[in-house]
């Protein structure tokens, strides 16, 4: 009777702790980049061959979209929804933010286990680390990059050529370049002012006017917001729609919509990111293009990449961890940069693919020059969806550029007073 009893009560606990077992080793990890981009491309891979590794693990990947975790991140990471890891935007309004809330696990022990302080150098962890306020620069490590990126401006190349044109190097010589086309019947610039290109564009421009102090100030909120480089990007953003330079159409679009223009051929520029590399690698067979950066005095729009966080609630962070060092080692960081992708820990003689090459040599001059200017809904949480409704109504003309400075300049004081 005692036999049977133990028995019972051993196969019991064999059953709970198989239960247990099975639960823990279910193993989430979520991204919001594209498919056919760099990242995409390059994570999937590796995600094969950690499923190959882990046998015993049901590995299950959710694609997100950015502005899913732009609008939603804090509640997920604050719920039993969450991942065990999980690419997250960086800054302080996004990584800094949830960091200070005690949503995500601090990894300043696996920084040095798993060898990651002897991938990155200091400037790549600079917006890994977050303080009590959420305040990047300092404080523990949240997050690891895996990528770099940059704002650009992408080219149709065969339409410069036929133009006479050269990539411009002066805010001169791209207006110029721009009044060609526009009077050839083209619009020179395919925008999504509503959307990221449309703040990246923006602060491009204001970064045209700003030096080192106006740059920290912004980005660490530590004084309240100068509105002078804003103005002259918003006043600069106006003359060139009454130009013709970009459509008035371009209120309603979308980042999206903007890119089909460039890949189509009908617009022979766009603004965006470095993440559109791999997309464009694939899609654009009809003509040859390029990217010359915007023309600045030092600052570009750009930063390490997004980076992989491992919520607080994580059930398998050493998982987690493992899977971070696999998308850093040097197989899928050379796989990264033959996607087209800015490969943050690639070498370059392992480089075969002429536009990963290419990214990788520019975000080198950017970051050696310290002109990642990053990006500017960063200081401030909530400031994304801000400086989209005010793009929106600066180019609907609900907002004359002088109200656009007043009403981005509110909320940004406020957060720089209240911090």
């Amino acid at each position: 009777m005692k036999l049977s009893t133990l028995a019972l009560a051993l196969g019991a606990m064999v059953l709970t702790g198989g239960v247990a077992h099975a639960q823990d080793k279910t193993f989430s990890v979520w991204w919001f980049e594209d498919p056919a981009s760099a990242q995409g491309t390059a994570w999937t891979k590796a995600l094969e061959e950690f499923k190959a590794a882990h046998p015993d693990v049901t590995v299950n990947f959710e694609q997100k979209t950015f502005a899913q975790l732009q609008a939603s991140g804090s509640m997920i990471l604050n719920s039993d929804q969450a991942p065990d890891v999980l690419e997250y935007n960086k800054g302080n309004a996004t990584a800094g933010l949830v960091s200070s809330q005690g949503l995500l696990t601090n990894l300043d022990d696996y920084v040095t286990s798993q060898g990651w302080d002897k991938i990155l150098n200091e400037g790549d962890f600079v917006l890994s680390k977050y303080d009590d306020k959420g305040i990047y620069g300092s404080g523990h490590v949240w997050g690891i990059p895996a990528n770099g990126e940059y704002v650009s401006a992408f080219y149709n190349i065969d339409a410069f050529d036929k133009a006479g044109l050269k990539a411009p190097t002066t805010i001169a010589e791209w207006e110029a370049d721009m009044d060609y086309f526009q009077k050839q019947g083209t619009t020179p610039l395919a925008l999504g002012a509503g959307d990221t290109s449309g703040q990246h564009l923006l602060a491009s421009l204001a970064y045209t006017k700003a030096d080192d102090t106006w740059v920290q100030n912004y980005q660490g909120l530590k004084a309240p917001l100068d509105g002078a480089p804003f103005l002259y990007a918003a006043q600069t953003l106006l003359d060139w729609v009454s130009k013709g330079y970009i459509s008035k159409d371009s209120t309603g679009m979308k980042d999206d919509d903007a890119a089909l223009l460039f890949m189509s051929g009908k617009s022979p520029m766009y603004v965006s990111g470095t993440w559109n590399l791999g997309k464009f690698s694939s899609t654009i067979k009809d003509f040859k293009w390029g990217q010359f950066v915007i023309p600045t005095a030092k600052y570009s729009v750009g930063s390490t990449g997004n980076l992989w966080v491992i919520p607080a609630g994580a059930k398998n962070p050493d998982l987690a961890a493992e899977w971070i060092s696999l998308t850093l080692s040097p197989k899928y960081q050379t796989e990264l940069a033959n996607a087209g992708g800015v490969a943050i820990a690639a070498d370059p003689a392992s480089i075969t693919d002429p536009v990963g090459k290419n990214a990788v040599t520019v975000f080198k001059q950017i970051s050696d020059n310290n002109g990642l200017g990053f990006y500017p809904d960063w200081p401030v949480p909530g400031f994304y969806d801000t400086l989209n409704q005010k793009d929106s109504g600066l180019f609907q003309g609900t907002l004359t550029p002088e109200q656009f400075v007043d009403e981005i300049k509110k909320v940004y004081d406020d957060a720089q007073e209240n911090q």
